[in-house]
């Protein structure tokens, strides 16, 4: 929805939006599908994020189709949106005591973008104890982190889609960092990765990482209990995504002193998981997305259809 509203009405910006059909809330699809700008166009994949991501991904792999249409990325594979996140880490270390004190952060993740920008941040000085990352079941990352071994299975779904996630784009930049940023050894392990659907971290890479990382994976009922312990405790209705974190933030304990657990998205926009929690939100910022006409399409999770589909626009 940000995305989409930054760029209704830019000039010389066409903005494409891919996601999984039937795997986020109405209300996140109409902040995409009702903007009613020219210039965006919204489409629905049949198939889970992954999919999506996997397709987005080889559309840069094909270096004269990516030239040919003037392709750019506004996710976190590109990597200006890492720099931009690691910044309110800073903000919130400073404001609890860095440089002189640490903070640990916890961090609902998918796709590691939000958490390898705050590794990024702790590269660049930010005192960080430890980062927590904080998964629902689709616990691909939590599982590399506590166990060694990167594996693909299928995607969950679950009341936290935007982290229904099985192939963690970020993780590979991850990888890359631990494997002493060797470019081939990274690049053997994804290929292995792609054909067998696992990596088994090194022991040496697995310790290493575990002096900065912990992996929580979050089940549904943790997650549900999670958002009525906060309102219960202060009257705040938080969305399931932030309610994976302060479950895992509540399993870690705070052995690392100030925890910061980083809320990711507005529970308005998540109502039938709130209410399920016997929570009401905030809809008042929503509401009138229903009565707007939405604007969208549909593919297959199929490259060559997506291709032509951005070539009939382009043209």
């Amino acid at each position: 929805g940000a995305a989409a509203a930054a760029f209704a009405g830019l000039a010389g910006v066409r903005l494409m939006v891919l996601f999984p059909e039937g795997r986020i809330s109405a209300v996140q699809r109409r902040f995409m599908t009702t903007t009613g700008a020219d210039n965006i166009r919204c489409v629905a994949v049949e198939g889970d994020f992954d999919a999506c991501q996997a397709m987005v991904k080889a559309l840069f792999a094909d270096a004269i189709f990516a030239r040919e249409v003037a392709l750019g990325a506004v996710n976190s594979i590109n990597f200006a949106r890492i720099a931009a996140q690691s910044v309110y880490y800073f903000v919130a270390g400073v404001a609890l005591g860095a440089p002189e004190k640490p903070s640990a952060f916890v961090v609902p993740t998918g796709n590691f973008g939000d958490a390898y920008a705050g590794w990024a941040a702790a590269r660049m000085g930010l005192p960080v104890s430890r980062l927590v990352v904080a998964t629902n079941a689709n616990a691909i990352v939590a599982r590399a982190l506590n166990e060694g071994v990167y594996r693909r299975g299928p995607a969950i779904a679950t009341q936290s889609p935007a982290m229904d996630i099985q192939v963690a784009s970020n993780f590979e930049r991850l990888y890359f960092e631990y494997a002493d940023r060797d470019a081939g050894r990274t690049a053997a392990a994804l290929a292995a990765f792609d054909s067998r659907g696992e990596i088994i971290l090194p022991p040496e890479m697995r310790t290493a990482l575990a002096d900065r990382f912990s992996g929580v994976s979050v089940d549904e009922a943790a997650t549900t209990e999670a958002m009525r312990r906060i309102w219960a405790k202060s009257s705040v209705v938080v969305d399931p995504h932030t309610a994976v974190a302060l479950a895992a933030a509540d399993r870690i304990g705070s052995r690392d002193g100030t925890t910061v657990v980083l809320s990711t998205a507005h529970p308005a926009k998540f109502p039938e998981a709130v209410a399920a929690a016997g929570l009401t939100p905030d809809q008042d910022r929503v509401t009138a997305l229903a009565a707007l006409p939405e604007r969208l399409d549909r593919l297959p999770a199929n490259l060559e259809a997506v291709k032509a589909y951005v070539r009939g626009w382009h043209a």
